[in-house]
């Protein structure tokens, strides 16, 4: 058996497309349009992990509620800086959900409100502003 990827389901491209490539750094491997299904099918991968990708599901014409994305549970990332990942997203208007105050792990949300953990590959010391800052909303 091989794992191949995850799909979320998402209703603005542009938008999950900023948050995982220029947020993230993900890199898209490749696109499916499907006119006559009225969606698109866009993989992305992971510099160190190419084989595992997320699948976004764009649905062209849908209002449908997905959701908190509790149900989901979360997207886990490897970083090799927390902090320097956590400030980019930061700057780019996302919340931090749950800051990196221990130096290893942290969770911000997709605009589908799809949970992303991040964890620091090894462990970096406790740092400002993020060891005191509290938790935000569900995460």
């Amino acid at each position: 058996m091989k794992y191949l990827h995850s799909m979320v389901r998402v209703h603005d491209l542009e938008a999950s497309l900023r948050f995982y490539c220029e947020g993230l750094g993900l890199k898209e491997a490749r696109r499916q349009d499907h006119p006559e299904g009225k969606f698109t099918l866009v993989f992305l991968v992971a510099e160190q992990s190419p084989d595992s990708e997320i699948e976004l599901t764009y649905n062209w014409d849908s209002s449908e509620d997905y959701g908190s994305a509790r149900n989901f549970g979360h997207l886990a990332f490897r970083v090799e800086d927390i902090y320097a990942t956590c400030e980019r997203l930061q700057a780019m208007g996302y919340t931090i959900h749950r800051p990196p105050r221990d130096g290893h792990m942290a969770f911000v949300r997709s605009p589908d409100s799809i949970s992303v953990e991040l964890l620091q590959e090894g462990r970096l010391p406790p740092r400002e502003p993020w060891a005191s800052m509290p938790n935000t909303g569900q995460w």
